[in-house]
């Protein structure tokens, strides 16, 4: 059991579970009643998206001062409380359960579920390896 780090809208992988929407806004021109069968997701929890403030920090390719700001103000957020005890509850889960998150960035490296990815491993959760 684990949780899997995706890109919305890719292609499911087998036994990948549930997938979790952790972006702050729907698929653009995508009917809801199409989120699922078109692979974006399942579930929406926008509370573990980064704030539109810190979305203005965000670019494709941002330089290393641009990233590591961006980085700094994500990490803060999922340090809130709310946001933590999300976080907790997902990496418990992970240890039962086969599921997904994940955003429509296509390069992770420099996209929030990178840093998501790492704050579920620092709390203990399985997650798959590959992206």
């Amino acid at each position: 059991m684990a949780i899997r780090i995706v890109r919305l809208g890719s292609a499911r992988s087998p036994h990948e579970g549930i997938r979790i929407g952790t972006v702050r806004r729907p698929p653009r021109g995508v009917p809801k009643s199409e989120f699922a069968t078109g692979n974006w997701y399942d579930v929406w929890l926008p509370n573990l998206a980064p704030a539109a403030e810190t979305i203005k920090l965000w670019r494709a390719e941002p330089t290393a001062k641009e990233w590591r700001a961006f980085t700094r103000r994500y990490r803060s957020e999922m340090a809130q409380p709310d946001a933590s005890r999300l976080l907790d509850v997902l990496a418990a889960l992970s240890h039962d359960s086969n599921f997904s998150a994940g955003c429509y960035c296509e390069d992770e490296s420099h996209c929030h579920r990178s840093i998501l990815r790492q704050l579920l491993v620092d709390r203990g959760a399985d997650v798959v390896q590959d992206s």
